[in-house]
């Protein structure tokens, strides 16, 4: 049994990519109902990433981000973070709610829209687990903060830490007709849960 993420070996790895290259061509087909545009998404990037490493991917520490927090449990347990930068933010929502004023800056109904963007490809990403292993997993309410960067990331450090200093860091762009937009998503999965998933892919962990 594996202590931390460091002791992935290479196959192990590709499944969780894997995992997530299907998490986020759902979330490229919710998206587009939500837009009601065509969305297509470039190829994802998927990376086992340290905790650094994944504040310097999203512009580094001091950078102003949007993030809604989701966390999973039954069947698999962790947390699911997607991320905005504050530009991509009021795009995406002047474009949800009809509006291209940003003299309010992000709004209380803003960042309810937000929520709802960040459940959506979140579960999206949750399913496509439950999909591949036949996990049953419960997602929690969304939670919604805008802060630099390095303090958004010192929430899944503080909870899983001390489990290893690697998640998995997804690198997006979703592209439509009129709409484009660039999102992060970081998923860290207890090991547990790690090891259910290997189990039920038929893989040893």
């Amino acid at each position: 049994m594996i202590k931390s993420y460091e002791e992935l070996n290479d196959t192990q790895i590709d499944v969780l990519r894997e995992i997530g290259n299907i998490g986020a061509g759902n979330a490229a087909t919710a998206l587009a109902v939500m837009l009601d545009d065509t969305v297509e998404i470039t190829l994802p990037s998927v990376k086992i990433v340290s905790f650094d490493e994944a504040v310097s991917g999203l512009g580094g520490p001091e950078i102003m981000t949007v993030g809604v927090l989701v966390n999973f449990s039954g069947g698999a347990s962790g947390m699911i973070m997607f991320l905005l930068d504050m530009e991509d933010a009021k795009g995406i929502t002047n474009i949800l709610i009809q509006d291209d004023d940003d003299r309010d800056g992000l709004s209380e109904l803003k960042l309810s829209a937000i929520k709802e963007i960040g459940n959506i490809l979140a579960s999206s990403y949750i399913n496509s687990i439950s999909m591949l292993t036949g996990l049953s997993i419960d997602l929690s309410i969304p939670y919604i903060a805008i802060d630099m960067a390095g303090a958004l990331m010192s929430v899944p450090l503080i909870e899983f830490g001390t489990l290893g200093d690697k998640v998995m860091f997804i690198e997006e762009s979703f592209l439509g007709e009129f709409h484009h937009l660039r999102s992060n998503i970081i998923m860290f999965a207890e090991l547990e849960t790690l090891k259910a998933i290997m189990e039920r892919l038929g893989l040893e962990l």
